[in-house]
């Protein structure tokens, strides 16, 4: 199941610094273009897709 998270920072090597309902979390983002303020959708670590762009 994927979890809609935003992110919160990028970080190196293509992670990022989500929030999640237990508090931040780091994800991969290496496979979708995201930026700080996004709602990416999460599996296993994963960043899987870009639900909202931060304008």
């Amino acid at each position: 199941m994927a979890v809609a998270v935003r992110v919160r920072e990028l970080t190196a090597d293509g992670l990022a610094l989500v929030d999640t309902d237990a508090g931040p979390e780091e994800v991969s983002v290496a496979l979708v273009e995201a930026g700080p303020g996004d709602v990416v959708l999460v599996h296993a670590k994963e960043a899987i897709a870009v639900v909202e762009q931060n304008p």
